[in-house]
């Protein structure tokens, strides 16, 4: 979840002048930064918050105050920097994600969360809201975030409307500050926000530990290792063989050596989702919003695409009478701030749609209720469905026009709309965690932004990844929607994960026009056959009842396994298939999983069942499925 803190001024700037001067020297960063500072000055203050607290606050305020201009702020754990004068973020964002806001003389603020860097106070991790914030000095995000704003709307030139927006875990201080309701505040965008640290969002998926993007982002963030992590401790090689050399998260703790009150360290001391995870739920701070909301995520975001998704969804419910909108594109964590994003990996989209969500979604939605100009945007929902490559717009999420279906896991390797009829039926694999199945086919020494859209053919040659195919689609079939997830089946052990991916398996002579050639990463990649995994989501197999309280498998028993893959919007074309795939393993994104049901925070690989059989059955007693979101 690291990003680059957008203020974002001098080369994104719209005036006559300072655009032709940043597009003629884009190499010169010194001399842009004394451009943007013609056009916006920089004010570095301490706000006091009301238990006394200062937080810093950088304020770039245009310098042109012939009428009062609107307050755009993101509120931050990763550093306002640069510090003092510079405007060195200013002038390194060459895509001019946010032109709009600089051409409309919007006052940009920057603020260092409480005990971040140079604001005061204690840090805590994803701080959950105070059940007594509006009273006395009990403090939390919104209570920092009104304080902010009531100072900020008497100490600068504004028109006393003020929006904030993040991404990741800046997206989870947006949701924060959307429960502040402050009278000034207008309008709030949450960006793939961190939303559930326990069941979707970036340190676990359904309770199962994230091993590589963990070991990487805590250590580097917190504790003793602030700044530096402990991967290049690890990884020598690639991150498969040396995680996998590694061990287990008793191992990797070991390279932590962290004794102080770290997230890190609350990880292996909550192994389930208690009070300490559920009061970091931010969905329980979406009741009764004021603010305008534009929720924003990323269709192939390994890390907030669940937040994202399911942050719109609480509002919609605890908030009825918050005007909300969604939008969704084809994009990885962040990248819709990148104006030129018209594909990645092996994906081609057709055309900038980053591009036409700042322009066309984001900028119109705070003019309007921060400038007051324009009009009220007409679509509450604009999704980008992938396969056919087009925006669909609506007024709701999932639309009334989706008809969940069942497809059948069925004999032979066979994906049916028609159940099963045989009494006794099932395919078997052997999960062995001495060789997990990969995340990527390919050596990396990091995890990559395109592995969530990489060819899939690499697993389905593998013995302990099952794999169901449909005819060849004589007709399209859209999804859009969550994914619903009932695998029967029965296991030779404890415990077990399963992995289900659902796949868009391309023609066999199928070639991108030349056009699309610039934009791949390999424009001589066989693209015929290609599977896409529209969407693939692992499951700890002991929370099927509970994520609170885990349960043992009783060994060779059916046993139903049910869980929802986050939501998809996808149009398989004719000619191409759907496939299911599923497995037991996705390493080192997640964690192996011991195979038996003990505490994998603290266990060896010594204590491993190492190999286990997995059976789902597709009988009729017994059939397993995947529930798609089809449209009619």
């Amino acid at each position: 979840m690291k990003h680059s803190r957008l203020i974002l001024l001098a080369a994104a700037m719209g005036f006559a002048g300072l655009t032709t001067f940043a597009q003629e020297h884009t190499n010169k960063v010194d001399s842009l930064e004394l451009v943007a500072k013609q056009y916006y000055t920089k004010r570095e203050v301490m706000i006091p918050m009301r238990d006394g607290v200062k937080l810093y606050t950088a304020i770039y305020e245009p310098k042109d105050n012939g009428e009062r201009h609107p307050i755009l702020m993101m509120r931050t754990p990763y550093s306002c920097e640069p510090y003092g004068e510079g405007f060195d973020r200013a002038v390194k964002d060459r895509e001019g994600s946010m032109k709009q806001y600089l051409k409309h003389n919007y006052i940009l603020v920057f603020q260092d969360i409480r005990g971040r860097h140079r604001s005061e106070g204690e840090f805590v991790q994803v701080r959950p809201l105070h059940p007594d914030r509006m009273n006395g000095k009990a403090i939390d995000e919104a209570t920092d975030t009104y304080d902010t704003i009531e100072w900020l709307i008497h100490n600068t030139h504004s028109n006393q409307r003020v929006g904030t927006w993040g991404i990741s875990y800046d997206g989870f201080q947006a949701t924060m500050t959307a429960s502040s309701n402050h009278p000034a505040l207008k309008a709030v965008s949450p960006q793939g926000p961190v939303t559930d640290w326990f069941r979707g969002d970036d340190r676990h998926h359904n309770g199962a530990f994230t091993f590589l993007q963990t070991t990487n982002f805590l250590p580097w963030l917190e504790g003793r290792h602030q700044g530096k992590g402990v991967m290049d401790s690890i990884v020598k090689h690639d991150v498969y063989t040396d995680f996998l050399a590694l061990g287990t998260f008793r191992d990797a703790d070991r390279l932590v050596k962290d004794t102080t009150e770290t997230l890190w360290n609350k990880i292996k001391e909550h192994p389930n989702f208690d009070s300490f995870w559920q009061e970091r739920d931010a969905r329980r701070s979406c009741y009764n919003l004021r603010p305008a909301i534009l929720v924003v995520g990323g269709l192939f975001d390994s890390e907030d695409c669940y937040g994202a998704w399911n942050t719109y969804k609480a509002i919609r419910s605890q908030s009825p009478d918050t005007e909300l909108y969604l939008a969704f594109g084809p994009w990885w964590h962040g990248a819709w701030t990148r104006r030129s994003f018209e594909g990645f990996g092996q994906m081609y989209f057709g055309g900038s749609t980053s591009a036409y969500y700042k322009d066309e979604i984001e900028y119109p939605f705070f003019r309007y209720y921060l400038e007051g100009k324009g009009e009220k945007p007409s679509h509450r929902v604009s999704v980008f469905h992938t396969g056919a490559n087009e925006w669909r717009f609506m007024d709701e999420w999932p639309a009334a026009d989706v008809t969940p279906t069942p497809f059948y896991l069925r004999e032979d390797g066979a994906v049916s709309t028609v159940a099963p009829t045989k009494t006794s039926s099932y395919t078997e694999y052997i999960s062995d965690m001495s060789k997990p199945v990969p995340f990527t086919a390919n050596p990396v020494t990091y995890r990559t932004l395109e592995y969530m859209v990489d060819d899939q053919r690499f697993a389905s040659s593998r013995p302990d990844v099952l794999t169901f195919v449909s005819p060849i689609l004589t007709d399209t079939l859209t999804l859009a929607g969550p994914i619903e997830v009932q695998l029967q089946t029965a296991i030779s052990s404890t415990d077990a994960d399963f992995m289900v991916k659902v796949i868009d398996v391309f023609p066999a002579n199928y070639k991108y026009p030349d056009e699309a050639k610039a934009h791949l990463k390999d424009s001589r990649y066989p693209m015929g056959g290609y599977q896409l995994m529209v969407r693939g989501e692992l499951f700890r197999g002991r929370y099927r009842e509970s994520f609170e309280y885990p349960k043992a498998f009783v060994l060779n028993e059916v046993t139903e396994v049910s869980y929802t893959l986050p939501d998809v919007a996808h149009k398989f074309l004719p000619g191409h298939r759907l496939m299911i795939q599923i497995q037991s393993s996705w390493f080192p994104i997640i964690d192996r999983n011991p195979q038996r049901f003990i505490n994998t925070y603290t266990c060896g690989v010594e204590d491993f069942e190492m190999q286990q059989c997995i059976r789902i059955y597709h009988q009729q007693d017994a059939p397993s499925r995947v529930i798609l979101p089809v449209v009619e």
